[in-house]
């Protein structure tokens, strides 16, 4: 028996060494990561094995035959950032997802994944816009938005849709849903979308929500009535019977600043009714967007030249004037010096400058009435040059407190509500370049707001749970390769209000789909962004 199992021992052997000589065979292989999985729990060193476009294998110490290898030195491997809030249909003519597919903005700061469509405008036909989006660069998903439903159906009118009409809006919603569409977003600040009543959005949310999706909304107020507008929003998706994403949460205005924990509290209790209601933020104390937000809601109803008509007729023109007035005066602002502009199409030297400072530019006294008059001419200007809304703007609305309370809140997701833009072309919001980089270096590296595995978690699981990313959002074996190298003690964000056409600086590899998007800091040639729908796992 003794002579038997001896030579039994070079059989066995022979066996062992059958068995464990095939390595798996791979298209990349990162080793030796410190790997921040997403899902808020401590890093933990580990390889990571991909293989036609999925994580196929981790661990240490393990045999893999691979056609690329990244030695990560112990930086940190995340999943790829999801950014919840963009806005990449971009209407100049250079800007926006179809001129510039590769996103190199985003793709440089950690991201691989986009929700656009947001703030009630998207794309009407979504199925043609996916199929005209060629050679991504990173993944895109998109809500179907009413203030595009409306103005194709309604206009830009103040007034109620007809049966007929609002017929053909749910026809809208529902295309959009069944052409890929991952919810509906509003935004209820904006026209036409502010001259809806809850009803109404509850309806077409309710066509959405038959498909699984999101309700995503710019609610209606962001100052005094701020409590209010959540719990509209709240209402919504309560009648839906859908999920709530609050975007870009915030309190507006000098004289309420410091009162954001109510409005949290508020969300708060509506979760401890099994409401399920998060929401989205960008690390910056200003906010962007266009110059009629400064305007009463009435003023700003119609066509730019329905616009310019109201501001050029004395009565109306005078209503205006005291509406403006009463707003400033509520935000707590002595003039507009707080209103810089980003993009002003009929004069480009408007463009990073103040308010005030435009209204000394053109030899108008210092004073809130010149100001305003300022913003008139603009308005109807800019609305003579095909932007309905005057001017793209950056306005400082926040208080810096304000938004490190907003981050801390656990239920708080990281978004840029930014854009693509032609690199060096006008003056915008430095949140599309550094959002994510500013995050892990002054939120969780300078100032300890936050942990570094937690900011992680908010801007990769927290997203996918909310839209329903199924496979993506974690680093685990069968998910989809999106993954961030980086080095967390010099991954920096450059871009300013002053500069803010600057890249992220330490973000060395970006893979998306499996496909290395970023080497060494640098972009490459290869190309893996799809177009992502809800609830759907992608075959890659």
């Amino acid at each position: 028996m003794q002579e038997y199992y001896r030579s039994m021992v070079p059989v066995c052997l022979a066996l062992l060494m059958t068995v464990t000589s095939h390595a798996t065979e791979a298209d990349l292989l990162i080793t030796n990561a410190r790997v921040v999985d997403g899902t808020g729990s401590p890093w933990f060193v580990s390889d990571v094995v991909i293989r036609d476009g999925r994580i196929v294998e981790m661990g240490t110490n393990l045999d893999v035959d691979a056609e690329t290898v990244i030695d990560a030195g112990q930086r940190v491997l995340a999943p790829g950032f999801i950014d919840v809030h963009t806005h990449v249909e971009s209407s100049e003519s250079r800007d926006g997802l179809l001129n510039l597919p590769r996103a190199d903005n985003y793709l440089l700061d950690g991201v691989t994944t986009i929700v656009t469509g947001n703030c009630g405008g998207s794309e009407l036909d979504i199925a043609a816009w996916n199929q005209s989006l060629q050679n991504l660069g990173i993944n895109v998903a998109t809500l179907i938005g009413h203030n595009s439903v409306r103005h194709a159906v309604v206009g830009l009118d103040d007034r109620t849709p007809t049966a007929e009409e609002m017929q053909q809006m749910l026809a809208l919603v529902d295309k959009g849903m069944r052409d890929g569409a991952v919810g509906f977003s509003t935004g209820l600040l904006y026209v036409p979308g502010t001259y809806a009543t809850t009803e109404e959005v509850v309806a077409l949310a309710k066509v959405a929500s038959g498909y699984g999706g999101v309700y995503a909304s710019h609610i209606r107020e962001q100052g005094a009535k701020l409590h209010e507008s959540i719990s509209e929003a709240v209402t919504i998706g309560r009648e839906a019977k859908m999920p709530v994403q609050i975007s870009h949460l915030k309190v507006k205005g000098r004289t309420r600043w410091g009162t954001i924990g109510s409005a949290i509290e508020l969300i708060e209790s509506y979760r401890r009714e099994g409401i399920d209601v998060v929401v989205d933020a960008y690390p910056y104390e200003r906010a962007s967007t266009n110059l009629g937000v400064n305007l009463p809601r009435w003023a700003v109803a119609g066509t730019a030249q329905d616009i310019a008509d109201r501001i050029e007729d004395e009565e109306t023109h005078e209503q205006i004037v005291a509406g403006m007035k009463e707003m400033l005066v509520d935000g707590g602002y002595p003039d507009y010096s707080y209103a810089t502009v980003a993009r002003y199409r009929p004069n480009p030297s408007y463009n990073g400058r103040t308010i005030s400072e435009i209204n000394r530019l053109v030899e108008r006294s210092e004073g809130t009435d010149n100001e305003i008059q300022t913003i008139l001419d603009m308005m109807v200007e800019g609305g003579a040059a095909g932007v309905t809304q005057g001017a793209s703007m950056v306005y400082h609305y926040m208080s810096e407190d304000d938004v490190d309370t907003i981050l801390r809140y656990p239920n708080a997701a990281v978004a840029s509500d930014g854009s693509i833009f032609t690199f060096g072309s006008g003056s915008p919001h430095p949140r599309s370049y550094g959002t994510n980089a500013r995050v892990l270096s002054n939120y969780v590296r300078e100032r300890n707001v936050l942990t570094l595995e937690d900011a992680v978690r908010r801007m990769t699981s927290l997203p996918a749970r909310t839209f329903s990313f199924h496979d993506r959002g974690i680093i685990r074996p069968g998910f989809v390769a999106d993954l961030v190298l980086f080095d967390p003690d010099r991954v920096t964000d450059k871009a300013t209000f002053e500069d803010p056409h600057q890249y992220s600086e330490g973000f060395d590899y970006v893979v998306v789909n499996g496909v290395v998007a970023v080497a060494d800091g640098e972009i490459s040639n290869e190309r893996g962004g799809q177009f992502v729908k809800h609830g759907v796992s992608q075959r890659l």
